[in-house]
This record gives C-alpha cells, structure tokens and sequence, in this order.
C-alpha cells in the first residue's frame, strides 16, 4: 500500500469533501428544475417540442366568471 493518499481518499471521510457545507460547490450550475429547456437544451426544445414554453389565450380565471357586474 502506499504510504501517501489522494487528496480524494484523505477527503472521504469528510462529508463536504473540502467545500464548505453553507455555500455548497457549484450548487446548481444549469440552473434548478427544467431550467435547462430555457438554456442548454433550447434548440431541442425550439425544434421537436414547439410551443412548450410561453402562454397561450385569455387565461381566465375560474374564479372571474362569476364576478357581479
């Protein structure tokens, strides 16, 4: 066995693994959730799924019905 360790295999036992466990590494690089149809995978989206994002009509609310005049 060798005498000296990885830096990855002295950290193992290290839950952060050398970054600080309040402002995590690299948290979220491409953004949260499906962010990345609006960003890396636009084309795709743009190209096999048109229409996917954005609203479409009036948008009523259900609730705006039945408003007295």
């Amino acid at each position: 066995m060798r005498s000296r360790l990885r830096k990855t295999q002295r950290l193992w036992s290290h839950g952060s693994h050398g970054h600080s466990s309040i402002s995590k590494h690299r948290k979220h690089p491409g953004g949260r959730g499906y962010a990345g149809g609006r960003h890396y995978d636009r084309i795709n989206f743009n190209k096999y799924h048109p229409g996917y994002f954005g609203k479409v009509g009036t948008g009523h609310h259900e609730g705006q019905i039945h408003q007295k005049s």
